[in-house]
């Protein structure tokens, strides 16, 4: 019997109400049920998911293999487990509330077979406000990538079609001894081993779904997880790739991300003993594992923080977390022609000088204000404690995520130091579509101390409520939010359905009673008056504007 070209493995555990998209995008593959198969592993579901699969294998002989095991913990089992049943030239690991585009599997099996490439990674988007990294993407198709000299380190999740010789060759495995984060060890050792790495950007291949309806797990009832998770991953990097410049490029993404991460806005709220173990392992892995050559590669604000850990106690970084979340970008201390941030307590020299990093500390600016623009446009006021800020800091802009808007100086502050930045709407969505639905802030300017680039906070703004903006046939939240963990301003767009609407107007009416409940009307309503557009945008605030409706859906953002 001939193998099939692509074995597609699904870990499972209570995905049910997300379980049937998935399983549907497979059937309806254009590569066909011959060239394919599930193999889909029930991590001891409770949830319904394993009796769905069942029903499926039944429609499906020989499409469709379901084992049930007892709960693993996490994802790393079922995927090994699922890998001993698949039998396919090609292995695609697909998560049980995502989905995939009718045409990836054919479109990744021919790329692969066409190239001669072991792993292919096609484009990723984010659905329901989930974030995925897209740099990797935006140059296009690529039939040969370097691991080491691009951005493929940050998109090391395991949604990636692998050449199963490849895997048997080296005996690959997910660890089941990271409770988290197990796919990233699994996906570089592919990727380093291969002989070809291929980046499909021409379709929509996979579909990274948020689930809306799930308790999100705090950084507190996880901290011991991610600990040891980020410690072991360190670890393997360093077995795997020899110290030296390519193992630093792929250790930047593993610092200034699972690392910087554990020393976010959020590590505030853990109980002093977690603080103090988080701050230990922290100090550990960059003593062990932070290069010169590394540090230089850093965000800025990762550079501070672990520099703040190395330098200092608990609570010497707890004051310079409460200062960028509480209080903003401190000020420019200059001494001896050197430059140093002015967090609290901090002595010139060491950690805290700037100096060779003075583009990137210029860009870090505080948002002042956001607004809305008649309906069509998205202001961002963002502003400088620097006082030379105009002078030196060169031309500025800000970017969210892909989408730069458009930035001119604020003429209400005489000083030069504010600006403010349009991003269209429609340009904003059009964007979402593309590359996943939320959208990082970040300044980037050129000025006479080179190019730099920061992450635009957050504190103290109050961002308000989404608005209803109308695209094509679809309804969108738009809004400004912050992250909480690491306080950056994020434009966020998130579809919205008739049913969440209605649902939340029902909600509002029980509680409020008729007269708290305005009426909606829907495009195409003969209480318009003839000849008149149907209206595209529903402003969701505490003034709404003609032709728009109050709506109170202010938690429809996300911040994945």
């Amino acid at each position: 019997m001939t193998a099939p070209d692509v074995s597609v493995i699904i870990p499972v555990y209570n995905t049910l109400p997300y379980l049937r998209a998935c399983l549907d995008s497979l059937l309806a593959q254009t590569i066909g049920a011959d060239r394919m198969e599930i193999v889909a592993v029930d991590d001891g579901s409770t949830d319904g998911s394993g009796r769905l699969l069942d029903r499926l294998a039944a429609r499906h002989p020989g499409l469709v293999k379901v084992l049930h095991q007892a709960n693993s913990g996490g994802p790393a089992a079922p995927c090994n487990r699922g890998l001993e049943l698949a039998t396919g030239r090609y292995v695609f690991f697909l998560g049980s509330d995502d989905h995939l585009g009718p045409e990836a599997l054919e479109r990744l099996v021919a790329a692969a077979d066409r190239y001669g490439s072991d792993v292919v990674l096609g484009r990723v988007v984010g659905v329901n406000g989930r974030h995925v990294f897209s740099d990797v993407f935006a140059a296009g198709n690529a039939v040969d990538v370097d691991l080491f000299d691009s951005a493929l380190p940050w998109s090391l999740a395991n949604t990636k079609l692998f050449r199963r010789e490849l895997i048997d060759r080296h005996g690959l495995r997910f660890p089941e001894d990271m409770p988290v984060l197990s796919d990233q060890p699994f996906t570089l050792a592919a990727c380093y081993r291969a002989r070809r790495i291929s980046v499909l950007a021409d379709y929509d291949y996979y579909h990274a779904v948020r689930r809306l309806n799930a308790g999100n797990i705090t950084y507190r009832s996880r901290t011991e997880a991610r600990l040891v998770s980020v410690e072991r991953l360190f670890a393997f990097v360093a077995d795997l790739i020899p110290a030296g410049p390519r193992r630093d490029a792929v250790l930047r993404r593993h610092v200034g991300l699972e690392l910087a991460n554990l020393v976010g806005d959020d590590f505030r709220i853990l109980g002093r003993a977690d603080q103090e173990r988080v701050h230990r392992v922290v100090r550990r892995l960059v003593e062990r594992y932070v290069t010169d050559n590394l540090r230089d590669q850093l965000d800025i604000e990762a550079r501070l923080r672990l520099g703040a850990v190395s330098a200092g106690g608990v609570d010497d970084l707890l004051a310079v977390i409460d200062q960028d979340a509480e209080r903003g970008v401190p000020r420019t201390v200059i001494e001896n022609g050197r430059w140093h941030a002015g967090y609290p307590g901090a002595k010139a020299g060491g950690w805290a000088d700037v100096t060779e990093v003075r583009a990137d500390w210029l860009a870090r600016l505080d948002t002042v204000a956001v607004s809305w623009q008649g309906g069509h446009t998205l202001a961002v006021t963002a502003r400088s404690p620097y006082p030379g800020f105009a002078a030196e800091a060169g031309p500025v802009r800000l970017v969210a995520g892909q989408l730069a808007g458009t930035t001119l100086l604020d003429a209400t502050d005489p000083t030069g130091r504010t600006v403010r930045t349009d991003f269209p709407v429609d340009r904003l969505l059009a964007a979402s579509a593309a590359s996943g639905q939320r959208h990082p802030v970040r300044a980037e300017l050129a000025g006479e101390y080179g190019r730099g680039s920061a992450p635009v906070r957050a504190p103290r703004l109050a961002t308000g409520r989404p608005r209803l903006r109308r695209h094509g046939l679809r309804l969108y939240g738009v809004a400004a939010a912050v992250d909480p963990r690491s306080g950056q301003l994020v434009l966020s767009v998130v579809p919205v359905t008739v049913g969440q609407l209605i649902s939340r107007l029902r909600r509002r009416f029980r509680r409020t009673g008729p007269a708290a409940a305005p009426p909606v009307v829907p495009a195409g309503s003969s209480t318009r008056p003839a000849g008149d557009p149907p209206p595209t945008v529903i402003a969701v605030g505490n003034h709404a504007e003609p032709g728009r409706t109050d709506l109170p859906i202010e938690h429809l953002t996300a911040s994945s």
